[in-house]
């Protein structure tokens, strides 16, 4: 596991859903620096392809082939299958989905996001500017792998030096991604989509430790704390669950 030194803040809940549905730049696997950095900006696009919807499976939920207890598996339209905890609610389709793709949102029995999965997206990048970064978890998802290139799943930050109100100073982000990992001291945003026919899919969420969802504990604390709660536990093993149906 890698360790980084970011300050254990987290962006508000509008900035991490601009998040989740357009992406920012290449992901970081590597240890994270404290050094000062310019503010990172980047322009980013995330569209639907104009590839029509081909035939596929009727999405559906059913019991898990999991051995532990109280966990389902999920099968989307387009042939993606997870496991997810039985309490955990599906929302399929979340909004509106590219052509031929699926929207997907996971969240917990109070109503907390916890996960979205896209498929069918078209990405596309451009890192003008860098961020210090942290890198806390990351592995690969052999069931993913295209042509030869494995995704991994990974846990990271990106800091805003400029930044004043701790909210919006550093976000932390999980999913997959097959992006290449940075080197050096600083990265470029986050980008969690990875290689999935015929484009490009996503499958992650934001941690947000000033999340105020009724029900649900505000954490204020370190992302290597976060990762040993059983929520942070549930939803990586729900990420990297994700394998074709077939």
């Amino acid at each position: 596991m890698h360790r980084s030194a970011p300050p254990p803040i987290a962006v508000s809940g509008a900035l991490c859903l601009a998040f989740l549905l357009v992406a920012c730049g290449p992901p970081a696997s590597s240890p994270a620096t404290t050094s000062p950095a310019a503010t990172a900006t980047s322009t980013t696009t995330a569209t639907p392809t104009a590839t029509s919807a081909s035939p596929s499976a009727t999405a559906s939920a059913s019991a898990s082939s999991d051995p532990e207890a109280g966990w389902k598996s999920y099968t989307t339209a387009d042939g993606l299958i997870f496991d997810y905890p039985a309490e955990w609610k599906i929302t399929d389709p979340a909004g509106e989905a590219a052509p031929g793709g699926v929207f997907v949102n996971i969240t917990n029995a109070n109503g907390k996001n916890l996960a979205t999965l896209r498929t069918n997206m078209v990405t596309g990048s451009e890192c003008t500017e860098k961020q210090p970064f942290g890198v806390y978890e990351s592995e690969p998802v052999p069931a993913l792998e295209q042509d030869g290139r494995v995704p991994r799943y990974t846990f990271e930050s990106r800091t805003d030096t400029t930044a004043t109100d701790p909210k919006l100073m550093t976000l932390f982000a999980y999913g997959i991604t097959t992006a290449a990992e940075p080197t050096g001291t600083e990265a470029c945003p986050i980008f969690h989509f990875f290689t999935w026919p015929p484009s490009g899919a996503m499958f992650g969420g934001v941690y947000d430790p000033f999340d105020t969802t009724p029900g649900n504990e505000m954490h204020v604390d370190t992302p290597e704390v976060y990762m040993g709660t059983q929520e942070y536990k549930n939803i990586k093993k729900m990420i990297t669950s994700l394998r074709p149906a077939s």
